[in-house]
């Protein structure tokens, strides 16, 4: 989803809404999937501490590109690797809990990540379960009304957001 400056406007009143006036912190996740004889497969892990259903995400680093961010969180997460889009699918934002016990908004980019390979071990393979379902599995699994917006939005034309080599 390309965001226009009406719905922009809409997911920051949305944001003013449930967190206030605290500043979001940015986050990156990679919307990792793969084509198969059925359509398109989107790959879910659990997170760490609920274990709901997610995608890899996290903090970019330094100077990061966004989008290189998001594929280093799915290979360090899922095992994932592939061609990231440099163009967001969509956004969605959260409260995350901090070690404190604070919450702090998190307004997360997701960029697809067409899966190359799927690596049998990986840096967070004994926190975490990975799983392949269909879109509109996947929107179904996982929490976050607006992520499911671009999660369902995104199954529905894949192709522009493949990485032409």
């Amino acid at each position: 989803m390309l965001t226009t400056p009406a719905t922009h406007d809409h997911l920051a009143e949305r944001v003013r809404k449930l967190f206030g006036t605290s500043p979001c912190r940015l986050q990156v996740a990679a919307l990792p999937w793969r084509n198969n004889d059925d359509g398109v497969e989107i790959m879910l892990i659990t997170s760490r501490d609920t274990g709901r259903w997610v995608l890899p995400k996290g903090w970019p680093e330094a100077r990061e590109p966004l989008c290189e961010a998001a594929a280093r969180e799915a290979g360090e997460e899922a095992g994932l690797r592939g061609k990231i889009s440099l163009f967001e699918a969509g956004r969605y934002f959260y409260a995350k809990a901090l070690a404190s016990g604070e919450e702090v908004p998190c307004e997360v980019l997701v960029f697809p990540l067409q899966v190359e390979h799927v690596a049998d071990r990986w840096k967070e393979k004994r926190a975490r379960t990975r799983k392949w379902v269909n879109g509109a599995e996947a929107v179904r699994m996982v929490n976050e009304p607006d992520l499911c917006q671009t999660i369902a939005h995104f199954c529905g034309d894949p192709d522009k957001f493949v990485v032409r080599a």
